[in-house]
């Protein structure tokens, strides 16, 4: 059994480093990346951004320019990546994440999982820093067993759309651990689960802005297949104070970072009309091919090892969703009276 331990203590390179942490971080303009970017500068770190803009955004870090300590640089993550200086922690969060995605950039997801991985993991191993890989509950594929704990394999079709996700997730996770078991690179593998809030991209295809999106327009929700698939809808902020702890933990094993209440599509879609204030109907569409069924983390690893539980209500988190996307609507005119 492979052991959950590093070889540092639990809180190097978060507290009393001389000078200051300085990570890398690839994807930072993203939706989770740009998160963690206000969570590190607001820590006194330094922080360099790698983004190649194919699906993050620069709005997502227009408040950030300037800040001491702060550099972006425009780069794909899956050439050539040279930092100079010293840097203590990478944390590899560049991928298109989004079912759209998968159809746009097939190619660009499986090579930022492949040759991404390793490009950042080589810069992590010449700098002698820690490492923390961005993974995903896709891993998982269309699980057969639930809440799902970081031990089970997954059901997986490496050849149906979203493959080109799943497979290169499944494979960043497996040079990860090939890094740290063979140079000792000291590595940390987070599996997000739904995660949601500010910074999503309204068109990217997944449910929280889609919802949100159609219900302040009073659009209809488009729901595909019954519905009756589960999900388990985790804020922003959450995940981040998890990518924070498991950082600062010794566990070098995957980590799942969710909520494990657990809801129908139709339930969220319900919900997302409350906080909406909308009246908009709900309009079913044909099921979407490999659409996972069921999706609930097993969190007891996440409990123990990091002390750590969601603590955001639903309501909570989808009021501060809803604000942020109808002022992102409100920006573009795209928004009418509200219903």
């Amino acid at each position: 059994m492979m052991a959950i331990v590093s070889t540092r203590g639990p809180l190097w390179g978060l507290l009393g480093q001389t000078g200051g942490v300085r990570a890398v971080v690839t994807g930072g303009a993203g939706f989770l990346g740009s998160h963690l970017v206000d969570r590190m500068l607001s820590a006194g770190w330094s922080v360099m951004v790698i983004d190649n803009l194919i699906t993050g955004s620069l709005d997502n870090l227009e408040h950030v320019f300037g800040s001491k300590g702060f550099r972006f640089i425009e780069q794909d993550v899956t050439e050539y990546v040279h930092v100079d200086g010293e840097v203590d922690w990478v944390f590899h969060f560049a991928s298109p994440a989004s079912p759209v995605d998968f159809a746009r950039f097939p190619i660009a997801v499986l090579k930022v999982g492949a040759l991404g991985t390793h490009k950042a993991l080589g810069l992590a191993k010449a700098k002698g820093a820690r490492f923390m890989l961005a993974s995903t509950s896709e891993v998982y594929g269309d699980p057969l067993v639930s809440p799902q704990p970081e031990t089970y394999w997954g059901n997986v079709n490496p050849i149906g759309p979203r493959g080109v996700y799943d497979e290169a997730k499944r494979y960043a996770e497996a040079m990860t651990m090939a890094y740290h078991n063979f140079h000792g690179l000291d590595t940390r593998i987070a599996r997000f689960f739904n995660t949601y809030g500010p910074r999503m991209r309204l068109d990217d295809g997944r449910v929280v802005p889609s919802f949100v999106s159609q219900a302040l327009r009073g659009e209809p929700l488009t729901v595909f297949g019954d519905g009756l698939q589960t999900r388990s809808f985790a804020y922003v902020d959450d995940i981040i104070e998890g990518v924070w702890r498991l950082a600062a933990s010794e566990c070098c094993e995957p980590v799942n970072l969710g909520t494990d209440a657990e809801m129908t599509v139709l339930q969220f879609a319900q919900a997302v009309l409350l906080a909406a204030g909308s009246s908009s109907p709900i309009e079913f569409l044909p099921a979407a091919e490999d659409d996972p069924r069921q999706r609930r983390p097993d969190l007891q690893r996440a409990r123990t090892v990091l002390g750590w539980t969601a603590q955001t209500t639903l309501e909570d988190g989808l009021e501060k969703t809803v604000r942020y996307v109808r002022g992102r609507l409100t920006q573009t005119s795209c928004l009418g009276p509200k219903t």
